[in-house]
Protein backbone atom coordinates (compact mmCIF):
# COMPACT_ATOMS: atom_id res chain seq x y z
CA UNK A 1 0.00 0.00 0.00
CA UNK A 2 1.08 3.62 -1.10
CA UNK A 3 2.27 6.02 1.85
CA UNK A 4 1.57 8.52 -0.52
CA UNK A 5 0.07 9.96 -3.59
CA UNK A 6 1.65 7.60 -5.90
CA UNK A 7 1.03 8.29 -9.04
CA UNK A 8 2.22 6.16 -12.24
CA UNK A 9 2.43 7.21 -15.71
CA UNK A 10 3.12 4.17 -18.38
CA UNK A 11 3.37 4.72 -22.22
CA UNK A 12 4.41 2.63 -25.08
CA UNK A 13 3.39 1.13 -28.46
CA UNK A 14 0.35 -1.09 -28.56
CA UNK A 15 1.00 -4.77 -27.96
CA UNK A 16 4.17 -4.15 -25.71
CA UNK A 17 2.87 -5.37 -22.56
CA UNK A 18 2.02 -1.98 -20.70
CA UNK A 19 -1.63 -3.12 -19.78
CA UNK A 20 -0.49 -6.26 -18.62
CA UNK A 21 1.74 -4.83 -16.18
CA UNK A 22 -0.42 -1.61 -15.00
CA UNK A 23 -3.11 -3.52 -13.77
CA UNK A 24 -0.59 -6.08 -11.80
CA UNK A 25 1.62 -2.75 -10.70
CA UNK A 26 -2.40 -1.48 -9.21
CA UNK A 27 -3.24 -4.76 -7.87
CA UNK A 28 -0.10 -4.83 -5.67
CA UNK A 29 -0.18 -1.44 -4.85
CA UNK A 30 -3.54 -1.16 -3.94
CA UNK A 31 -4.02 1.68 -6.52
CA UNK A 32 -6.95 2.25 -9.31
CA UNK A 33 -5.81 1.76 -13.10
CA UNK A 34 -7.02 3.13 -16.08
CA UNK A 35 -6.27 1.79 -19.73
CA UNK A 36 -7.17 5.26 -21.62
CA UNK A 37 -6.74 3.71 -24.74
CA UNK A 38 -9.76 1.80 -24.17
CA UNK A 39 -11.11 5.56 -23.86
CA UNK A 40 -10.11 6.32 -26.91
CA UNK A 41 -11.65 2.51 -28.10
CA UNK A 42 -15.18 3.65 -26.87
CA UNK A 43 -14.94 6.79 -28.72
CA UNK A 44 -14.14 4.76 -32.05
CA UNK A 45 -16.49 2.36 -31.32
CA UNK A 46 -19.49 5.16 -31.34
CA UNK A 47 -17.64 6.76 -34.48
CA UNK A 48 -18.27 3.34 -36.02
CA UNK A 49 -22.00 3.22 -35.02
CA UNK A 50 -22.69 6.90 -36.69
CA UNK A 51 -21.77 8.98 -33.67
CA UNK A 52 -19.51 12.35 -34.14
CA UNK A 53 -16.16 11.91 -32.14
CA UNK A 54 -16.54 14.75 -30.05
CA UNK A 55 -20.13 14.29 -28.83
CA UNK A 56 -19.41 10.43 -28.24
CA UNK A 57 -17.00 11.42 -25.48
CA UNK A 58 -19.96 13.13 -23.67
CA UNK A 59 -21.57 9.70 -23.60
CA UNK A 60 -18.68 8.13 -21.88
CA UNK A 61 -19.71 5.52 -19.41
CA UNK A 62 -17.64 3.03 -17.88
CA UNK A 63 -19.62 0.26 -16.94
CA UNK A 64 -20.86 0.70 -21.21
CA UNK A 65 -17.05 0.57 -21.95
CA UNK A 66 -16.24 -2.46 -19.63
CA UNK A 67 -19.23 -4.41 -21.51
CA UNK A 68 -18.50 -3.72 -24.84
CA UNK A 69 -16.12 -5.70 -26.94
CA UNK A 70 -13.31 -3.14 -27.63
CA UNK A 71 -10.23 -5.35 -28.76
CA UNK A 72 -10.98 -5.54 -32.14
CA UNK A 73 -8.59 -4.19 -34.93
CA UNK A 74 -11.19 -2.45 -36.20
CA UNK A 75 -12.50 -0.63 -33.24
CA UNK A 76 -8.54 -0.44 -32.60
CA UNK A 77 -7.53 1.50 -36.05
CA UNK A 78 -10.76 3.80 -35.19
CA UNK A 79 -9.32 4.27 -31.91
CA UNK A 80 -5.93 5.60 -33.11
CA UNK A 81 -7.91 7.92 -35.78
CA UNK A 82 -10.15 9.40 -33.23
CA UNK A 83 -7.14 10.08 -31.15
CA UNK A 84 -5.85 12.63 -33.94
CA UNK A 85 -8.55 15.12 -33.19
CA UNK A 86 -7.10 17.25 -30.41
CA UNK A 87 -11.23 18.60 -29.66
CA UNK A 88 -11.37 14.96 -28.40
CA UNK A 89 -8.31 14.45 -26.92
CA UNK A 90 -9.18 17.94 -25.30
CA UNK A 91 -12.11 16.65 -23.76
CA UNK A 92 -10.78 13.24 -22.71
CA UNK A 93 -7.99 15.02 -20.93
CA UNK A 94 -9.71 16.51 -18.03
CA UNK A 95 -10.95 13.05 -17.39
CA UNK A 96 -7.79 11.51 -17.08
CA UNK A 97 -6.09 13.71 -15.02
CA UNK A 98 -9.05 13.89 -12.43
CA UNK A 99 -8.45 10.15 -12.37
CA UNK A 100 -5.50 10.58 -11.51
CA UNK A 101 -5.53 13.17 -8.72
CA UNK A 102 -7.87 10.53 -6.51
CA UNK A 103 -6.51 10.31 -3.14
CA UNK A 104 -3.52 7.37 -2.90
CA UNK A 105 -2.90 7.86 -6.50
CA UNK A 106 -3.57 5.65 -9.80
CA UNK A 107 -2.31 3.71 -12.49
CA UNK A 108 -2.25 5.26 -16.27
CA UNK A 109 -1.10 3.95 -19.65
CA UNK A 110 -1.91 4.97 -22.64
CA UNK A 111 0.50 6.88 -25.73
CA UNK A 112 0.80 10.21 -23.82
CA UNK A 113 0.38 9.64 -19.78
CA UNK A 114 3.61 10.81 -19.39
CA UNK A 115 4.28 13.86 -21.30
CA UNK A 116 0.98 15.29 -21.06
CA UNK A 117 -1.57 13.61 -18.93
CA UNK A 118 0.38 13.06 -15.72
CA UNK A 119 3.85 15.05 -16.82
CA UNK A 120 4.55 15.43 -12.67
CA UNK A 121 3.84 11.66 -12.29
CA UNK A 122 6.57 9.99 -9.53
CA UNK A 123 7.20 7.84 -11.82
CA UNK A 124 7.37 6.92 -15.69
CA UNK A 125 7.79 3.86 -17.88
CA UNK A 126 7.98 3.38 -21.35
CA UNK A 127 7.21 0.17 -22.61
CA UNK A 128 7.97 -1.74 -26.18
CA UNK A 129 8.86 -4.20 -28.35
CA UNK A 130 9.56 -4.79 -32.00
CA UNK A 131 6.56 -4.72 -34.58
CA UNK A 132 6.79 -8.37 -35.09
CA UNK A 133 6.48 -9.61 -31.66
CA UNK A 134 3.76 -7.42 -30.95
CA UNK A 135 1.62 -8.53 -34.09
CA UNK A 136 2.16 -12.14 -32.30
CA UNK A 137 1.26 -11.03 -29.24
CA UNK A 138 -2.10 -9.21 -30.94
CA UNK A 139 -2.88 -12.15 -32.43
CA UNK A 140 -2.72 -14.74 -29.73
CA UNK A 141 -5.27 -12.52 -27.77
CA UNK A 142 -7.38 -11.92 -31.02
CA UNK A 143 -7.51 -16.10 -31.42
CA UNK A 144 -8.54 -16.21 -27.54
CA UNK A 145 -11.51 -13.95 -28.13
CA UNK A 146 -12.58 -15.96 -31.11
CA UNK A 147 -11.72 -13.47 -34.17
CA UNK A 148 -10.67 -14.37 -37.50
CA UNK A 149 -7.48 -12.67 -38.50
CA UNK A 150 -4.19 -13.33 -40.32
CA UNK A 151 -0.29 -12.66 -38.40
CA UNK A 152 0.20 -10.32 -41.81
CA UNK A 153 -3.05 -8.52 -40.96
CA UNK A 154 -2.22 -8.04 -37.88
CA UNK A 155 1.54 -6.65 -38.50
CA UNK A 156 0.16 -4.04 -40.97
CA UNK A 157 -1.92 -2.92 -38.95
CA UNK A 158 0.44 -2.16 -35.88
CA UNK A 159 3.05 -0.84 -38.18
CA UNK A 160 0.06 1.24 -39.22
CA UNK A 161 -0.69 2.42 -36.10
CA UNK A 162 2.68 3.34 -34.94
CA UNK A 163 3.00 5.71 -37.66
CA UNK A 164 0.35 7.26 -36.92
CA UNK A 165 0.80 7.30 -33.09
CA UNK A 166 4.10 8.53 -33.45
CA UNK A 167 3.33 11.43 -36.41
CA UNK A 168 0.26 12.83 -35.11
CA UNK A 169 0.71 16.63 -34.40
CA UNK A 170 -0.62 16.76 -31.00
CA UNK A 171 0.47 14.55 -28.41
CA UNK A 172 2.85 11.97 -30.27
CA UNK A 173 3.76 8.77 -29.01
CA UNK A 174 7.01 9.74 -27.27
CA UNK A 175 8.65 8.84 -23.92
CA UNK A 176 9.15 11.15 -21.58
CA UNK A 177 12.20 12.53 -20.88
CA UNK A 178 12.26 10.96 -17.54
CA UNK A 179 10.58 7.57 -18.35
CA UNK A 180 12.43 4.35 -17.43
CA UNK A 181 12.74 2.68 -21.15
CA UNK A 182 11.74 -0.97 -21.44
CA UNK A 183 11.84 -3.25 -24.43
CA UNK A 184 10.11 -6.43 -23.63
CA UNK A 185 10.66 -8.18 -26.94
CA UNK A 186 12.38 -10.90 -24.75
CA UNK A 187 11.27 -10.49 -21.68
CA UNK A 188 8.38 -12.46 -20.21
CA UNK A 189 5.88 -10.65 -18.21
CA UNK A 190 7.53 -11.86 -14.75
CA UNK A 191 10.68 -10.31 -15.83
CA UNK A 192 9.16 -7.13 -16.87
CA UNK A 193 7.02 -6.67 -13.51
CA UNK A 194 10.36 -7.51 -11.33
CA UNK A 195 12.17 -4.81 -13.55
CA UNK A 196 9.50 -2.14 -12.87
CA UNK A 197 8.88 -3.11 -9.33
CA UNK A 198 12.47 -2.40 -8.54
CA UNK A 199 12.15 1.15 -9.91
CA UNK A 200 9.23 1.76 -7.94
CA UNK A 201 10.53 -0.04 -4.52
CA UNK A 202 13.48 2.67 -5.02
CA UNK A 203 10.66 5.43 -5.30
CA UNK A 204 8.87 4.11 -2.04
CA UNK A 205 12.11 4.50 -0.26
CA UNK A 206 12.91 8.03 -0.78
Amino acid sequence: MAKFDLVIAIDGTAASGKGTISKKIAHNYSVPHLDTGLLYRFVGYKVLKGFDPVSAVDQLSMSEMEALDLKTLKVSNAASEVAKNPLVRAKLLEFQRSFASQPGGAVLDGRDIGTVICPNANIKFFISASAEIRARRRYKELLGLGHSISLNKVLKDIQERDERDTNRKDSPLVPAVDAKKIDTSDMTIAEVYASVSRVIESELKK
